[in-house]
């Protein structure tokens, strides 16, 4: 069985979840493929080596351009910040790595047109992005019904992205509110998984959108200390302007006609991670909270009077999506699963399985991005997806 050897750029939070993921997947999957930790890449050195040995890699580097050009690596992971994406993403696929990047693909359109159209010219290489909510059994369980016809043609989509680690106006800045590293507040970081779950469950593209974004903290504390997304400021420190949004919404037209309505924001009090989805056909609907992430609410129509209502299912059963290799039914998993379920399915298209998002899909949902800030921009004019092809 052949061995992938795996260099994964990153050391914060999502370097730590795709670490994780790397460490369980091969643990609990029979996987086509060995995987080997061979190196963690950062800029910090001493931080960089505390990480990689605490996360359970060979090695520590801070080049990723030396890492990349090494024969010994397969694979090239990427969970940095969205500025240096488009980089890493075509030095990687221009030495023959397979590549897996965080969402969104790009902080432009521009740069991820290149790179999906470098990942286009090399159809041998593996490269996906990692919209990891796509991972969550309930949420394939909801696209498994949905293909099946059990909704029937698809009406609305709702969908509501809502935490409140901003909530704060005394919260302090990190990069995330750095139009110049993130590309975007809300919308691009939360947003975007909105748009790419909508478009996966329902099979249909995102065609045009109407949309307003806000910015309610104009600026903030310089942070002094890490916690969790945010972190601590002293009451006295110096404040940066914000140059992203807070919050905003869209409804959308779809390609199949079908009518969406998006909010996200990440200055919602009272809502952690409120990732929230409902899709109504003509012969049903289900729903779905990832703060009951184990759960899916399934609403057939063709029910008897009598009986009809939402009802929920547990997913946790074996013939549920992921769940046969977990535990028994009933015991349910939690956020860090749907990072080992993307690393399960990444080495499964190594291997020649069908999966996605690829960098063509990928590259969609930074056109929707666009499109909603293009009517922001325009007082919530209507504005066309580009570059749609289907």
């Amino acid at each position: 069985m052949k061995t992938l050897r795996i260099a994964l750029i990153g050391t914060g939070f999502m370097g730590r979840a795709h670490s994780h993921a790397w460490q369980t997947a091969p643990r609990f999957f029979d996987l086509p493929h060995n995987v080997e930790m061979a190196v963690m890449v950062g800029r910090d050195p001493q931080r960089t080596a505390a990480e990689a040995a605490r996360l359970g890699w060979a090695e520590a580097s801070t080049d990723w351009r030396e890492i990349i050009q090494r024969d010994d690596i397969d694979v090239i992971d990427i969970c940095t910040p969205g500025d240096t994406h488009a980089e890493i993403a075509l030095a990687a696929l221009a030495a023959g790595k397979h590549v897996l990047c965080e969402k969104p693909l790009a902080n432009t359109v521009e740069d991820a047109e290149r790179i999906a159209a470098a990942a286009a010219a090399v159809p041998d290489q593996v490269a996906l992005c990692g919209f990891s909510y796509r991972r969550t059994p309930a949420l394939a369980l909801a696209r498994r019904l949905i293909e099946e016809g059990r909704i029937g043609r698809v009406r609305h989509v709702r969908a509501q992205y809502l935490q409140d680690w901003l909530s704060d106006e005394d919260a302090p800045f990190t990069w995330r509110l750095d139009r110049e590293l993130a590309g975007s507040g809300a919308l691009g970081d939360i947003g975007a998984h909105s748009i790419d779950t909508a478009q996966w469950l329902t099979g249909s593209q995102i065609v045009g959108v109407s949309a307003a974004l806000r910015t309610f903290v104009e600026t903030r504390p310089e942070r002094d200390g890490v916690v969790g997304l945010g972190g601590t400021a002293a009451l006295d420190a110096p404040r940066r302007r914000v140059t992203v949004d807070d919050a905003g919404a869209f409804t959308a037209r779809f390609a199949d006609d079908a009518m969406g309505v998006f909010e996200f924001s990440r200055v919602a009090t009272g809502r952690r991670n409120a990732n929230r989805i409902e899709i109504n056909g003509d012969r049903g609907a289900v729903a779905f909270d990832f703060e009951r992430m184990n759960e899916l609410e399934y609403y057939d129509a063709s029910d008897e009077g009598h009986r009809q209502g939402f009802q929920r299912v547990q997913t946790t059963e074996a013939e549920h999506p992921y769940m046969k290799a977990w535990w028994p039914v009933g015991h349910g998993l939690g956020y860090e699963h749907t990072f080992t379920h993307e690393i399960v399915d990444f080495v499964g298209a190594i291997a020649g399985a069908p999966t996605g998002p690829d960098f063509s899909e990928a590259l969609h949902v930074q056109r929707v991005l666009d499109a909603v800030e293009e009517s922001a921009r325009s007082d919530s004019r209507f504005s066309a997806v580009k570059g749609i092809t289907s």
